[in-house]
């Protein structure tokens, strides 16, 4: 199988086709139901929603849900010093208890700058002039090699350092981690949102309730799994459909475009996922008896790839990390199906739903598929609508 264009992950998105609400309820999304293989065309699609999942999938076939929990990763403040403003994403902690690694957007951001997170600034404050703020505050200690735009920072309240900057702090001072284009959208159409509800909706049903025990904390959502509600789950078991869980921890590089002219020169980027024995042991055992294995997004298909690939040179370990990039030509191991949104153009995220389509033709007809929608007035993105792709209709994978 030779590389793939970039270029034929493009497509074009009208802007009001960006979702920037979700569907209420979850479960009332639109669905495209599509199927692998090359006989498959984009006339043989059909439509429904995803509180018809049940019907549309066979008793012992295995739901994998990725069951990380997103946290308030979003940072909005301004420099003590001029007032001016900076935007922020929290990556992960630091080096010591009261540190944070931290992307940060502003100007003239040097060490030893100090940003007051949430400041109100006074109307009448000269520009340019200190802001009086005895919140939570980040003070800048140093650049973070290999990652443009990372800092090493402390964390302090008032002027001392907490003594431990956990997610709790975190939960406090962040934001929900919406991904810019809805931020954007949302602002280009006048629509606003209590955060509340974005907090409540930015996150799925069955998420982990505390990553301070679970050692895993999202800065973006797992998306399909979005759309699944307690109802949608109950009715899904009744119908004899099996559930695994997994997790993968979401960092920013799944927002990150192809920039290069291949897809697979793409610098991957690295997260860590996380299978039980016994989530590793019931999916081998479906696989034995014939049953089919159905992805709820891209993070738990690349999770059980993963983990395929590790199975396969011994014990697999309680967790890794992994830059799988999964394109057209991949070797299938564990998934059969999945369930995914809409994805940006030119991103890893497409190539990897191209490549369960179809090994040969997958992309450009993903490519089509996506047109289709398009015309049909699906909602796009992590707010939207979602797809199904299922295992030719001759044959269970």
């Amino acid at each position: 199988m030779g590389e793939l264009r970039t270029s034929d992950l493009d497509y074009t998105l009208p802007s009001d086709r960006i979702a920037v609400t979700p569907a209420d309820p979850r479960d009332a999304a639109r669905l495209l139901v599509a199927r692998r293989g090359p006989k498959f065309d984009v006339a043989a699609a059909a439509h429904r929603i995803v509180r018809d999942l049940p019907a549309l999938l066979i008793p012992g076939d295995v739901l994998v849900f990725n069951t990380t929990r997103v946290v308030n990763a979003r940072l909005e403040g301004a420099r003590a010093d001029t007032g001016g403003h900076v935007e922020g994403l929290y990556l992960r902690p630091g080096s010591s208890p009261s540190t944070w690694i931290v992307m940060l957007r502003g100007k003239r951001m040097k060490p030893g700058a100090i940003v007051a997170l949430n400041a109100t600034c006074d109307a009448t404050r000269p520009e340019g002039s200190p802001i009086e703020h005895q919140g939570v505050s980040l003070r800048l200690l140093h650049t973070i090699d290999a990652e443009p735009g990372a800092w090493e920072v402390q964390v302090e309240e008032g002027a001392s350092p907490l003594a431990s900057a956990g997610l709790d702090v975190l939960s406090r001072v962040g934001h929900v981690p919406l991904p810019p284009y809805i931020l954007k959208a949302r602002r280009d159409r006048h629509v606003e949102v209590d955060e509340s509800s974005d907090r409540e909706r930015y996150q799925t049903v069955f998420a982990h309730a505390d990553t301070a025990s679970t050692n895993d904390a999202s800065i973006a959502a797992p998306t399909a799994g979005l759309h699944f509600t307690p109802t949608l789950l109950d009715a899904l078991a009744a119908r004899g459909i099996e559930r695994v869980d997994v997790t993968l921890e979401v960092g920013p590089g799944t927002f990150k475009p192809v920039e290069t002219e291949t897809v697979q020169q793409h610098p991957m980027h690295s997260e860590r996922c996380w299978m039980t024995t016994g989530a590793i042991e019931h999916i081998q055992r479906a696989r034995r008896e014939g049953r089919r294995i159905v992805a709820v997004g891209t993070t738990s298909c690349r999770t059980l790839e993963a983990y395929a690939l590790a199975c396969v040179r011994g014990p697999a370990p309680a967790s890794l990390e992994t830059n799988i990039l999964i394109a057209p030509g991949h070797a299938w191991r564990w998934v059969d199906a999945l369930l995914t949104n809409f994805h940006l153009p030119r991103s890893t995220l497409m190539a990897l739903v191209g490549a369960l389509l179809d090994p040969d033709g997958g992309v450009a007809r993903l490519v089509a598929l996506y047109e289709d929608a398009i015309r049909r007035e699906y909602r796009f993105y992590s707010y939207g609508d979602a797809m199904l792709i299922l295992p030719d209709a001759l044959n269970r994978r």
